[in-house]
């Protein structure tokens, strides 16, 4: 898929720079380093998060947005029902008034990989992109796994498929990156699993079984309990 002019100067690209090479910078990027929140199950950068640039919406997304404001307008009525109010008219009004820029048909895929699940906002951490840490176990970048770490996540396992919960026999040891490599994974022991051969070559390079679907069902949950402790 080509690479819009929009996405580049999104991405902090020249917008006549080559796809090629933003494909390779950015695949660098990516294996370099991976989403915080995906190993500290926190974001660490909070609101900060809003200072980095959202992708672009598509030509199509646009001109629903834009038929939508004409139709909130022309009924005097939100989508909601709620009765259009002055601020939101002038508000309206103004965003109709802005013009329309040449946008992508599509956002490539690995926009929405780099992009929040919660927020939308591309991920600051590939934009600096260091290896660099202040601990003395640095972070390993190689696919390759130290014959102390096998062991470690052996014995952490016991010799059972983290897939499949079965035995699994010496010869079929394999060892699985649970965020995988290709998307920032470590070789490191807490990013290991123990796994049949099998269940190895059955799994992909998904992010669908370590992510949710929809992130915000887990703030929707702590709020409701949060309310069911108030009424006790």
């Amino acid at each position: 898929m080509e690479l819009h002019a929009e996405l580049k100067k999104v991405l902090g690209y020249s917008p006549r720079a080559k796809d090629s090479e933003v494909f390779s910078d950015w695949k660098k990027r990516v294996r370099r380093t991976c989403k915080p929140c995906w190993e500290l199950k926190h974001c660490p950068y909070g609101p900060l998060v809003e200072d980095f640039p959202l992708p672009p919406v598509t030509r199509k997304e646009d001109d629903e947005h834009r038929a939508m404001l004409e139709s909130c307008l022309k009924s005097g009525y939100l989508k909601n029902g709620k009765k259009l109010d002055p601020v939101r008219r002038k508000l309206f009004r103004a965003m109709l008034k802005v013009p329309k820029i040449d946008l992508p048909e599509k956002i490539h895929p690995f926009i929405r990989e780099v992009a929040c699940r919660v927020f939308g906002h591309i991920c600051p951490v590939f934009f600096v992109a260091e290896p660099l840490t202040e601990t003395a176990d640095r972070r390993k970048a190689s696919r390759s796994i130290p014959r102390e770490v096998m062991l470690k996540v052996v014995r952490r396992d016991g010799q059972i498929c983290q897939k499949c919960n079965q035995p699994v026999a010496d010869d079929e040891v394999e060892f699985d990156h649970v965020i995988p490599f290709s998307k920032g994974g470590t070789s490191m022991t807490e990013n290991l699993r123990l796994i049949h051969r099998r269940c190895n070559r059955a799994k992909s390079s998904s992010l669908d079984e370590l992510l949710s679907a929809n992130p915000l069902v887990h703030l929707y949950d702590i709020q409701a309990r949060a309310r069911r402790r108030k009424r006790r």
